[in-house]
């Protein structure tokens, strides 16, 4: 049974940044691919970006290209999001989630919700203007 614990949220102005964790127990970690998505009040939980069991292959939603950068280390089993030029926009809950049975994904299955089994408790980024 895979586990996720993400941490690292918190309160930061615009402008600023942040390095969201998440740590993962069970199941070979460099098996399955990783992603984040975030929530904000009041919304759908959207896609922030994706990474492949190995860490070869990224994949981001387009509006964040460029502002968060997703990686991950296998040897602690921890997937990382950096988040830099936060803005007010870009408060949510973040949470990250696994793909059990996909090392590696290829178009929209990286930013399906359907796509992953296992999501953490999230954590709160708060952005203020």
């Amino acid at each position: 049974q895979v586990q996720l614990v993400e941490s690292g949220g918190g309160l930061v102005q615009a402008g600023g940044s942040l390095r969201l964790s998440c740590a993962a127990s069970g199941r070979t970690f460099n098996s399955y691919a990783m992603g984040w998505f975030r929530q904000a009040p009041g919304k759908e939980r959207e896609f922030v970006a994706a990474i492949s069991g190995s860490g070869g292959s990224t994949y981001y939603a387009d509006s964040l290209k460029g502002r968060f950068t997703i990686s991950r280390d296998n040897a602690k089993n921890t997937v990382y999001l950096q988040m830099n030029s936060l803005k007010p926009e870009d408060t949510a809950v973040y949470y990250c989630a696994a793909a059990l049975s996909r090392g590696i994904m290829y178009g929209s299955a990286w930013s399906m919700i359907t796509s992953y089994d296992v999501w953490g408790q999230g954590t709160q980024v708060t952005v203020s203007s």
